[in-house]
């Protein structure tokens, strides 16, 4: 009896010593929040920010870790290989949507590879020339591909799978213009050689161009969207530019691996959500010109519906004018 007690006693003593890591709320340790592209561009400036507000709304430490490569493949990769507990996430934008098509032989689908968490901004596209090429708007840039098809200007992206790279075969294809494309792992890099005057253009997210454009390190020349932006109303339109049929917005959102417990999701949705509307928060989207979802907008099942209506109208894109390489 007395054998049988101590064993008693030692199991009881046992489990009350799990007890509280059994019940640990979560998140009860770092995250880890992958960028799938190098530093320096729009979805890694605002997955930083997304993380440093969404840490203090966890009260949690998150690192973001940038992979790069295959039009964020890479990162996706990794994030499909991770456990889903909600302490692997993963900042990407509408570049999810083209994976599948950048990278059809490997089957991605982000509508069965992804827990959805929720959109963060959504952001306009410009288009902004090296100060060393002499070009000062778009009608200029325009005349000039036309012009020389000889010597085509190049325009530098994160290469095949991601949005710039879209967003500059899309504007060749409606300018009916020849022009090189130049794949870098990022649009970091890609940035560095427009401001040395080694690439001519690049197309890319306000969040990422408008800074240069204030510091006069290039100079943006056109801005999607119906209107001019209030932050920088001396950039013109495309359709100002003589092109409406370029039109490409972009949005950023977070994601977790698909199998994420429910609860989970909720708790991150829920502290996005405040991340969102927190004052400091706004007024940065605000001068980036990125606009921050509606209540509407936000959560999965909004993000789940605007990720499957992206994978249809890239695959509609990418059948009509060849926007991605054959593989």
């Amino acid at each position: 009896m007395r054998l049988i007690k101590t064993a008693i006693s030692a199991t009881l003593a046992s489990l009350v010593a799990i007890a509280p890591v059994a019940a640990a709320e979560y998140p009860d340790r770092p995250i880890s929040v992958i960028v799938p592209f190098a530093p320096g561009g729009t979805t890694d400036t605002l997955g930083r920010l997304v993380a440093t507000e969404l840490a203090k709304k966890l009260d949690q430490t998150i690192v973001v870790e940038n992979l790069s490569g295959a039009g964020g493949l890479i990162g996706m990769q990794r994030l499909q290989k991770s456990a889903p507990d909600g302490y692997t996430l993963a900042f990407n934008n509408m570049s999810l949507a083209i994976l599948p098509y950048s990278q059809p032989k490997l089957n991605y689908d982000p509508l069965k590879e992804l827990a959805p968490i929720g959109i963060v901004a959504t952001v306009p596209m410009v288009l902004s020339v090296s100060n060393k090429s002499g070009i000062q708007d778009l009608p200029q840039l325009l005349e000039r591909m036309r012009s020389d098809p000889d010597n085509m200007l190049n325009f530098g992206s994160s290469g095949p799978g991601s949005t710039a790279h879209l967003a500059e075969a899309m504007f060749l294809h409606h300018a009916k213009a020849p022009g090189e494309l130049i794949g870098y792992r990022g649009t970091g890099p890609a940035l560095i050689d427009l401001m040395s005057g080694t690439i001519e253009g690049v197309i890319d997210q306000t969040v990422t161009l408008l800074p240069l454009h204030a510091d006069n390190r290039a100079r943006a020349i056109a801005v999607t969207g119906a209107s001019r932006l209030p932050q920088n109303p001396e950039i013109p339109t495309f359709a100002e530019g003589g092109l409406p049929e370029f039109d490409l917005t972009i949005w950023n959102g977070l994601v977790a691996p698909a199998g994420t417990p429910d609860h989970i999701v909720e708790k991150l949705t829920a502290a996005l959500s405040e991340v969102i509307d927190s004052p400091d928060f706004k007024e940065r989207l605000e001068s980036l010109a990125a606009d921050a979802p509606s209540a509407d907008e936000r959560g999965p099942e909004p993000f789940k519906a605007l990720l499957q209506r992206d994978v249809q109208r890239v695959g509609d894109l990418v059948k009509s004018v060849d926007l991605l390489p054959q593989q």
